[in-house]
């Protein structure tokens, strides 16, 4: 699989992946424009994102009613390193939602393919050449 990345102008780096081009940018104090998230937002998204498609197709598989489901993603970074040293997952389950399944719909949540990824990290490999 390849995803193809391009530089379009100022602080601006897209990702063309699948048939989309997926925007980024710096904010205006890291010399950007703000005109699209920061790659960090977006990676904090995609762990949201994700558990919300699980959570979503379980009570969709259930049809359980929807209307009001909400997840909340909050964080910490640690203050010397600045990487996240925790990630917390709130899902706020609609009125009506059976009981019975709020285990299961955690369970649910905890299928992210985004999760599972950073709980078992893929190598990294980097070269460069010199185009001709």
């Amino acid at each position: 699989m390849e995803m193809e990345i391009s530089f379009p102008g100022g602080k601006r780096v897209n990702a063309d992946y699948k048939g989309f081009t997926i925007e980024t940018d710096q904010s205006r104090k890291e010399g950007g424009d703000t005109s699209a998230p920061d790659p960090f937002s977006l990676f904090l998204s995609s762990l949201g994102t994700c558990a919300g498609i699980f959570v979503l197709s379980f009570c969709e598989k259930r049809e359980i009613d929807t209307t009001g489901l909400k997840l909340t993603l909050s964080f910490e970074k640690d203050l010397k390193t600045f990487l996240v040293n925790q990630v917390n997952l709130r899902i706020s389950l609609p009125p009506g939602f059976p009981p019975k399944y709020k285990n299961a719909v955690i369970k649910a949540a905890d299928l992210c393919a985004v999760k599972r990824n950073i709980m078992a990290p893929p190598e990294f490999g980097i070269t460069a050449t010199i185009q001709t």
